[in-house]
């Protein structure tokens, strides 16, 4: 265990990296890789700087840099906290693979927003297509892409970005979570709930700790009336996201923001 002690020389203007939990050393933080090479190179950083190093679990450090070289540089770690910019609630965004790059720009801004973490997945109306190799590449990239968007966010938490899911990984999946919120507009009949309507349902049905959330997203096509059954059956909730089409990747950001709100993350009365 390490002993939680709050610097009050520690400014929100110092670079920050976050490193792997075994980077930390007793006081010591190693720094490695690219992160080397941007301090050292870019930043132009030397021994006796200080930066903020995390180590992407919720725990964070003051530290001041002892040896810098492009490939390799250490700290000495003069206090440690807790990360203060985690949400309370645990929002994980389930996103059926987009043309493009649209899938970057959802692990970007989600990141900033406080997604916790992200679930590619491939549904019927998909059209994007990897091979095994493709799909490794698009993996890391969206992994690096989650850890610069987490670092510039001061977020305290790594966000997982995962591997492409199948649908029936996926719907097996539900049952982790206290609610599945599962954007669609039902064709015809009844109209989805809103999600204000959705979230204070859950509020009030789990009102003593903070909640656990999925947001499973179409593609650009939408889903099928098939995948819609099969996710109602499988525990999500269908939600209606107001009067006006959104874009794939516009969806999860704006549901993302709207839970953040509910939770008291943005001066909501959560």
């Amino acid at each position: 265990m390490c002993m939680i002690v709050y610097d009050e020389g520690w400014s929100m203007d110092m670079q920050r990296y976050i490193v792997p939990p075994e980077a930390f050393r007793g006081r010591t933080v190693v720094v490695e890789g690219d992160d080397a090479f941007h301090l050292s190179r870019v930043m132009r950083m030397r021994p006796g700087d200080r930066i903020v190093v995390c180590d992407g679990c919720g725990r964070e450090a003051t530290a001041v840099l002892t040896k810098v070289a492009p490939d390799r540089a250490e700290a000495e770690a003069e206090d440690f906290r807790p990360s203060a910019g985690e949400p309370a609630w645990t929002v994980v965004i389930a996103q059926s693979l987009p043309k493009g790059d649209k899938m970057e720009l959802i692990i970007q801004k989600g990141t900033e927003i406080g997604a916790a973490a992200f679930v590619p997945f491939r549904s019927e109306r998909v059209i994007v297509r990897y091979d095994g190799k493709q799909e490794a590449k698009r993996l890391e990239r969206w992994r690096r892409i989650a850890k610069e968007a987490a670092e510039q966010a001061h977020r305290g938490r790594l966000p997982e970005v995962s591997g492409v899911a199948s649908w029936r990984e996926l719907l097996a999946s539900f049952p982790e979570y206290d609610d599945v919120y599962f954007c669609y507009e039902r064709q015809g009949g009844e109209p989805s709930a809103g999600l204000r309507t959705l979230v204070r349902e859950t509020m009030s049905r789990i009102p003593d700790r903070p909640l656990k959330l999925l947001v499973v997203v179409g593609p650009e096509g939408g889903f099928t009336e098939r995948e819609a059954a099969e996710a109602e059956a499988a525990g999500a909730r269908p939600v209606g996201l107001g009067s006006r089409i959104l874009r794939t990747e516009t969806a999860a950001l704006a549901v993302l923001a709207c839970l953040m709100y509910e939770s008291g993350e943005m001066g909501g009365d959560g």
